[in-house]
Protein backbone atom coordinates (compact mmCIF):
# COMPACT_ATOMS: atom_id res chain seq x y z
CA UNK A 1 0.00 0.00 0.00
CA UNK A 2 1.25 3.52 -0.68
CA UNK A 3 2.21 5.56 2.15
CA UNK A 4 -0.37 8.50 0.55
CA UNK A 5 -3.24 5.68 0.29
CA UNK A 6 -2.45 4.74 4.09
CA UNK A 7 -2.29 7.85 5.47
CA UNK A 8 -6.18 8.35 3.76
CA UNK A 9 -7.54 5.14 5.42
CA UNK A 10 -10.32 5.20 7.80
CA UNK A 11 -9.86 3.94 10.49
CA UNK A 12 -12.69 2.59 12.36
CA UNK A 13 -13.71 1.71 15.65
CA UNK A 14 -16.58 -0.62 16.10
CA UNK A 15 -17.72 -1.20 20.07
CA UNK A 16 -20.01 -3.43 21.11
CA UNK A 17 -21.11 -2.98 24.50
CA UNK A 18 -23.24 -6.04 26.24
CA UNK A 19 -22.72 -7.43 29.55
CA UNK A 20 -24.32 -10.83 28.30
CA UNK A 21 -22.26 -11.01 24.50
CA UNK A 22 -18.86 -9.96 26.49
CA UNK A 23 -19.45 -12.73 29.01
CA UNK A 24 -20.16 -15.41 26.05
CA UNK A 25 -23.59 -15.99 26.80
CA UNK A 26 -25.13 -15.25 23.50
CA UNK A 27 -23.00 -14.47 20.29
CA UNK A 28 -22.87 -10.73 19.62
CA UNK A 29 -24.70 -9.34 16.59
CA UNK A 30 -23.50 -5.81 16.39
CA UNK A 31 -20.17 -6.15 15.55
CA UNK A 32 -21.04 -8.20 12.23
CA UNK A 33 -23.79 -5.79 11.48
CA UNK A 34 -21.62 -2.96 11.33
CA UNK A 35 -18.45 -4.42 9.59
CA UNK A 36 -21.50 -5.77 6.93
CA UNK A 37 -22.64 -2.21 6.61
CA UNK A 38 -19.67 -0.47 6.31
CA UNK A 39 -18.17 -3.18 3.54
CA UNK A 40 -21.11 -2.45 1.41
CA UNK A 41 -21.22 1.03 1.39
CA UNK A 42 -17.66 2.84 1.94
CA UNK A 43 -15.57 2.87 -1.70
CA UNK A 44 -12.54 4.74 -0.20
CA UNK A 45 -9.83 2.15 1.67
CA UNK A 46 -10.99 1.58 5.70
CA UNK A 47 -9.60 -0.60 8.19
CA UNK A 48 -11.89 -1.58 11.32
CA UNK A 49 -10.51 -2.06 15.06
CA UNK A 50 -13.44 -3.97 17.11
CA UNK A 51 -13.82 -4.41 20.85
CA UNK A 52 -16.70 -6.21 22.63
CA UNK A 53 -17.24 -5.12 26.04
CA UNK A 54 -19.43 -5.12 28.95
CA UNK A 55 -21.55 -2.09 30.27
CA UNK A 56 -19.28 -0.52 32.44
CA UNK A 57 -19.29 3.07 32.08
CA UNK A 58 -15.06 3.11 33.68
CA UNK A 59 -14.58 0.56 30.87
CA UNK A 60 -16.32 1.86 27.49
CA UNK A 61 -14.46 5.15 28.54
CA UNK A 62 -11.21 3.73 28.22
CA UNK A 63 -12.02 2.01 25.14
CA UNK A 64 -13.33 5.24 23.54
CA UNK A 65 -10.10 7.27 24.93
CA UNK A 66 -8.11 3.96 23.45
CA UNK A 67 -9.51 4.24 20.11
CA UNK A 68 -9.70 7.56 19.61
CA UNK A 69 -6.58 8.91 21.04
CA UNK A 70 -3.96 5.68 20.54
CA UNK A 71 -5.39 3.85 17.60
CA UNK A 72 -5.95 7.18 15.63
CA UNK A 73 -9.74 6.22 14.85
CA UNK A 74 -11.14 8.88 13.01
CA UNK A 75 -14.67 7.20 13.68
CA UNK A 76 -15.81 4.99 16.52
CA UNK A 77 -19.53 3.88 16.31
CA UNK A 78 -20.88 1.99 19.49
CA UNK A 79 -23.97 -0.86 19.51
CA UNK A 80 -26.13 -0.98 22.37
CA UNK A 81 -26.26 0.31 26.40
CA UNK A 82 -28.22 3.47 25.00
CA UNK A 83 -31.45 2.69 26.57
CA UNK A 84 -33.18 3.57 29.75
CA UNK A 85 -32.28 0.37 31.90
CA UNK A 86 -29.90 0.86 35.01
CA UNK A 87 -26.64 -0.81 33.17
CA UNK A 88 -27.04 1.51 29.69
CA UNK A 89 -24.07 3.77 30.22
CA UNK A 90 -22.93 4.14 26.68
CA UNK A 91 -24.30 7.58 26.48
CA UNK A 92 -22.74 8.64 29.88
CA UNK A 93 -19.39 7.40 29.03
CA UNK A 94 -19.33 8.87 25.31
CA UNK A 95 -20.09 12.58 26.95
CA UNK A 96 -17.73 12.02 29.65
CA UNK A 97 -15.10 11.58 26.79
CA UNK A 98 -15.98 14.21 24.45
CA UNK A 99 -14.71 17.35 23.63
CA UNK A 100 -17.89 18.47 21.37
CA UNK A 101 -21.23 17.77 21.25
CA UNK A 102 -22.75 17.23 18.09
CA UNK A 103 -26.99 16.91 19.09
CA UNK A 104 -28.23 16.77 15.49
CA UNK A 105 -27.18 13.05 15.35
CA UNK A 106 -29.14 12.06 18.40
CA UNK A 107 -32.30 13.91 17.40
CA UNK A 108 -31.77 12.47 13.53
CA UNK A 109 -30.82 8.61 14.87
CA UNK A 110 -34.50 8.89 17.00
CA UNK A 111 -36.29 10.68 13.97
CA UNK A 112 -34.92 7.72 11.90
CA UNK A 113 -36.11 4.78 14.42
CA UNK A 114 -39.03 6.26 15.03
CA UNK A 115 -40.58 5.54 11.26
CA UNK A 116 -40.10 1.97 12.33
CA UNK A 117 -40.94 1.70 16.36
CA UNK A 118 -42.93 4.15 18.73
CA UNK A 119 -40.05 3.11 21.35
CA UNK A 120 -37.67 5.12 19.95
CA UNK A 121 -38.57 8.09 22.43
CA UNK A 122 -36.57 5.82 24.85
CA UNK A 123 -33.51 6.28 22.96
CA UNK A 124 -30.73 8.44 24.23
CA UNK A 125 -27.88 8.10 21.72
CA UNK A 126 -25.55 10.92 21.49
CA UNK A 127 -23.01 11.72 18.79
CA UNK A 128 -19.60 13.59 19.65
CA UNK A 129 -15.85 15.06 18.61
CA UNK A 130 -12.95 14.05 20.90
CA UNK A 131 -10.37 15.63 18.93
CA UNK A 132 -10.02 14.32 15.18
CA UNK A 133 -12.12 11.17 16.09
CA UNK A 134 -16.22 11.40 15.54
CA UNK A 135 -18.32 9.14 17.95
CA UNK A 136 -21.81 7.71 17.77
CA UNK A 137 -23.82 5.79 19.36
CA UNK A 138 -26.05 3.16 17.74
CA UNK A 139 -28.49 0.73 18.99
CA UNK A 140 -28.06 -2.51 19.54
CA UNK A 141 -29.81 -4.88 17.41
CA UNK A 142 -28.87 -5.77 13.84
CA UNK A 143 -31.59 -3.95 11.78
CA UNK A 144 -31.67 -0.82 13.98
CA UNK A 145 -28.24 -0.25 13.08
CA UNK A 146 -28.63 -0.54 9.39
CA UNK A 147 -31.66 1.42 9.82
CA UNK A 148 -30.27 4.09 11.40
CA UNK A 149 -26.76 4.23 9.49
CA UNK A 150 -29.00 4.27 6.67
CA UNK A 151 -30.62 7.46 8.01
CA UNK A 152 -27.32 9.26 9.14
CA UNK A 153 -24.30 8.68 7.44
CA UNK A 154 -24.73 10.58 4.56
CA UNK A 155 -23.62 13.59 6.98
CA UNK A 156 -20.30 11.85 8.16
CA UNK A 157 -17.77 12.08 5.85
CA UNK A 158 -18.80 16.28 5.66
CA UNK A 159 -17.91 15.64 9.60
CA UNK A 160 -15.02 13.73 9.60
CA UNK A 161 -13.67 15.88 6.78
CA UNK A 162 -14.07 18.77 9.39
CA UNK A 163 -12.27 17.42 12.13
CA UNK A 164 -9.15 16.84 10.57
CA UNK A 165 -9.74 13.27 9.17
CA UNK A 166 -9.89 11.23 5.16
CA UNK A 167 -11.98 12.13 2.75
CA UNK A 168 -14.17 9.08 2.77
CA UNK A 169 -15.99 8.13 -0.50
CA UNK A 170 -18.99 5.96 -0.23
CA UNK A 171 -21.04 3.49 -2.71
CA UNK A 172 -23.95 5.41 -3.96
CA UNK A 173 -25.71 2.40 -4.37
CA UNK A 174 -26.11 2.09 -0.45
CA UNK A 175 -25.63 5.62 1.18
CA UNK A 176 -24.45 8.77 -0.88
CA UNK A 177 -22.28 11.32 1.53
CA UNK A 178 -23.54 15.10 1.65
CA UNK A 179 -20.58 17.78 1.35
CA UNK A 180 -21.78 21.56 0.47
CA UNK A 181 -20.01 22.43 -3.03
CA UNK A 182 -17.43 23.81 -1.97
CA UNK A 183 -16.07 20.33 0.23
CA UNK A 184 -16.47 18.25 -2.88
CA UNK A 185 -13.59 16.95 -4.80
CA UNK A 186 -13.89 16.49 -8.07
CA UNK A 187 -14.01 13.26 -9.41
Amino acid sequence: MTEKLQANKLIIGLVSISDRASTGVYQDAGLPALQDWFTHALSSPWQAITRLIPDEQPIIEANLIELADDEGCHLILTTGGTGPAPRDVTPEATLAVAHKVLPGFGEQMRAVSLKYVPTAILSRQVGVVRGQCLIINLPGQPKAIKETLDGIFAAVPYCVDLIGGPYIETNTEVITAFRPKSAQRPK
